[in-house]
């Protein structure tokens, strides 16, 4: 047996895990369902923090989704090296409308029965995207039998009366033809997958209208200028009127919001009904400061300033999810801030996959997040640059491959520790107020994360010659801290008496739930900070202090 200074013997997570797992899932995660064999997904929340239960404990998504088109058998064997290269655990998938029922009343789940097979043989897990109605607010991926017929499954109608390209959340026809063909979808879901290889849902793709701010049509109009419904009220503390009347100028766009979130409800809570499955709908986003006009941005979509109208008009739904491509750091830490909410997990189900964007792991993580995964991660050839890389070559892949493998081992426990509110992560800035430093308050001890500086000195952080840089921390225990990253120093500070000094720091790695022991830092490797290079280092660190003693810096002042 390893032996280290916590508790002299390697500490064995396995155990502490599950009783973790139980505390703080309180009522809703009992220990019925950590013993049961088969537990369906469900997402946990407790005094405002989420997790993600898989298999009866938590569980972080280190995804990857896959190219719009590669949801045929035929494609999926370039899709498996590129799961298999950056380490995900889960992959995102679409399943069109117009793929399993291209004839009205006949379905095929062949392409699903062979997209499960073939994600347990690779040891992966699978959240599917319904392309139904909306597809990045189109319907495109509806049947043909539904483009066609325009009077059955109308569009809706621009504020100067002509037909737009966004099918109408008004149309009880369209409403009923999706939720049954979703519901069939979750049925078979249930009949092939009772081992939980799917563990969550996207009903729906970027929903939401560009280019008109809601639907004008004689039967969206009769709504808009009636009363403002009950719930909505309730949940915006608002007093009973017309939408005009309660919204003022956000009136259009609160309403289409209303319109989409309530036609997505009724097929989430169909197919729940057939299995409880999470589901999430992911938003294509407005500005992160200030607001645009709704036109120009997808109105009507779960962006961050309707997110509690989604509230309001979805229980069914879960979570309301950013899809965030951005490269500015300011804007994307920004997004994860609007969407990390008590009421809410996050989670980033799509996000760019060139170089940049492999930092914003740490950031994400470090607020809770239940998952990350980056979007177009497959070997088909195509890349939607500028939104992500302009080619996937191997550098750019093993800048995702490096974080999911430090974090595979020791995802469970990391998403234990976040559902217990003992996580902070910091992603390298590019805006020039933050001086190429981020800080993160853990209480007892302040840690500043620089990017850009020698290993040895105090030299000014300068920044990395690309914005790589991340880190990650974990309160295992009083005194008691996991830190990991790449291309950063970090460096603790206490933040009042007693916080104590820096006993000792441990590299090591998680083993089948256990700590390693690999070596222990000191001297060069500790006095400037703890310096994460571009190599895979888990860190672990006590600390401690005799009584009456000062406070101690860990590493010297930049």
């Amino acid at each position: 047996m390893r032996t280290s200074f916590f508790g002299g013997r390697t500490p064995c997570f396995a155990g502490g895990l599950a009783a973790l797992v139980l505390s703080l899932g309180g009522g809703a995660a009992t220990a019925a369902d950590v013993q049961a064999a088969n537990p369906v997904p469900r997402v946990v929340t407790r005094d405002g923090r989420h997790a993600l239960f898989v298999d009866g404990a938590p569980f972080l998504i280190l995804g990857a989704q896959v190219n719009n088109s590669s949801n045929y058998p035929d494609v999926l064997p370039e899709v498996w090296p590129t799961i298999k290269r950056i380490h995900a655990n889960t992959v995102e998938v679409p399943v069109a409308w117009e793929q399993v029922e291209p004839k009205e009343g006949q379905f095929d789940f062949s392409f699903v029965d062979t997209l499960v097979e073939q994600a347990r043989a690779n040891k992966v897990r699978l959240v599917l995207l319904w392309f139904g109605t909306w597809k990045n607010t189109g319907p495109a991926y509806v049947p043909e039998w539904v483009k066609l017929d325009g009077k059955r499954f109308p569009k809706m109608i621009t504020a100067s009366g002509q037909p737009h390209y966004v099918l109408s959340p008004h149309s009880r026809t369209t409403l009923e033809a999706d939720k049954r063909a979703f519901v069939k979808l979750m049925e078979h879901i249930k009949q092939i997958d009772p081992q939980n290889t799917i563990i969550m849902i996207q009903p729906e793709n970027e929903v939401g209208s560009y280019g008109s701010v809601r639907d004008f049509s004689p039967a969206a109009q009769k709504l808009f200028n009636g009363p403002v419904p009950a719930a909505l009220l309730k949940r915006m503390g608002k007093s009973p009127g017309s939408w005009k009347e309660v919204f003022g100028d956000d009136a259009d766009e609160y309403f289409n919001a209303w319109s989409i979130a309530a036609y997505v409800e009724e097929i989430a809570k169909a197919g729940k009904a057939v299995k409880p499955l999470p589901m999430y709908m992911n938003a294509a986003l407005a500005s992160a400061f200030g607001r645009q006009p709704a036109a120009t941005y997808a109105s009507g979509g779960p962006v961050h300033h309707v997110i509690d109208v989604y509230k309001a008009a979805a229980p069914s739904i879960d979570i309301v999810a950013p899809d965030i491509y951005t490269r500015d750091h300011a804007a994307y830490t920004a997004y994860l801030g609007y969407y990390a909410r008590a009421d809410n997990a996050l989670f980033v189900p799509e996000t760019g996959n060139d170089t940049e964007f492999a930092r914003y792991f740490f950031a994400t993580i470090g607020k809770g997040a239940i998952g990350f995964s980056p979007f177009g991660m497959d070997d088909t050839g195509y890349y939607n640059y500028p939104l992500g890389a302009k080619d996937l070559d191997d550098a750019k892949l093993e800048l995702f491959a490096r974080n999911y493998t430090v974090f595979e081992p020791m995802m469970r426990e990391w998403a234990a520790l976040a559902f217990a509110g003992k996580v902070w992560g910091v992603s390298e800035p590019t805006d020039p107020k933050a001086n190429h430093t981020q800080v993160m308050e853990l209480g007892p001890y302040r840690a500043t994360a620089t990017f850009g500086q020698w290993q040895f000195g105090t030299d000014k952080p300068t920044g990395n010659p690309q914005p790589t840089g991340g880190a990650a921390i974990a309160e295992l225990g009083p005194g008691d801290y996991l830190l990991t990253g790449f291309n950063t120093r970090v460096r603790f500070d206490g933040t009042q008496p007693g916080s104590g000094q820096m006993l000792r720091v441990e590299e090591g790695r998680f083993e089948n739930g256990k700590w390693i022991f690999r070596r222990v830092w000191n001297g060069d490797q500790t006095d400037y900070g703890l310096n994460l290079v571009d190599r895979k280092q888990v860190l672990r660190i006590k600390f401690g202090s005799a009584q009456g003693a000062a406070i101690i810096p860990v590493g010297n002042p930049n």
